[in-house]
């Protein structure tokens, strides 16, 4: 049985910024099973935003012919949402991708520890950049009550074990991440190759209430990243 065609809901056509190590571009893939109030892309998460946009969506074909006209100016091809591995048809367009000789970083949630699993173990990611919004205790709280905290501790330890190169990364917000929360994360990424930390920009957010949320000064990231950085090898810290 055919697999349903991949529909992106948005394109980047160029980033040197978002897969380290090449020059790409990014696919949005439509839909979330997370509902993170400072998501900064509501567009492509709420099912209201993305029925008003569905008519613009851009089929498989249309951005493999994309790629077709970028060979030799990007290597690589970032597949994020949303949530990418809610899409059954997601593995068949990675192939597709491959074909054409372009590398694979998946931008992932966690939420899906088998898809995961099964993309690491038929080689079809070359890097892989998971999310860790906040401690395991909490997340049902920040991401909706669906949410499983045993599968994010799955997919974290799936990543760090499996995935050709990865990285954890952390959105900081002053109202969610206390100090307590933090030490619990620092158990979670504790080991990883790369862990970077951003702070929250709330110039968009799913949830208005959050748009008066505020970021960690600069100061306050730099001891946020002292907290963690003797537990990883290679701590980040990003600008927005």
């Amino acid at each position: 049985m055919q697999l349903p065609l991949v529909r992106c809901s948005g394109i980047q056509p160029f980033t040197q910024l978002d897969f380290p190590g090449s020059i790409a571009c990014i696919a949005f893939l439509p839909g979330c099973n997370f509902r993170c109030g400072y998501c900064h892309n509501p567009e492509f998460v709420l099912p209201e935003r993305l029925k008003e946009t569905r008519d613009s969506w851009i089929e498989e074909d249309v951005f493999l012919s994309f790629l077709d006209k970028r060979q030799g100016l990007l290597d690589g091809v970032v597949i994020s949402g949303g949530e990418p591995t809610m899409h059954p048809g997601l593995e068949s367009f990675i192939r597709r991708i491959r074909e054409k000789g372009f590398r694979i970083k998946l931008d992932t949630n966690g939420s899906y520890p088998k898809a995961i699993a099964h993309l690491l173990d038929e080689k079809l990611l070359d890097y892989v950049a998971m999310d860790v919004k906040t401690s395991l205790e909490n997340y049902p709280e920040l991401t909706g009550p669906c949410t499983k905290p045993e599968a994010i501790a799955q997919s974290i330890a799936l990543i760090r074990d499996q995935a050709p190169d990865y990285e954890f990364r952390t959105t900081l917000l002053r109202e969610i991440h206390e100090l307590s929360t933090l030490e619990a994360m620092v158990e979670l990424v504790r080991g990883a190759k790369r862990y970077a930390l951003q702070p929250f920009r709330p110039a968009t957010t799913l949830d208005p209430a959050f748009a008066s949320y505020t970021a960690p000064d600069a100061a306050e990231m730099l001891m946020i990243a002292d907290l963690f950085r003797p537990h990883v090898k290679e701590l980040i810290i990003r600008s927005v």
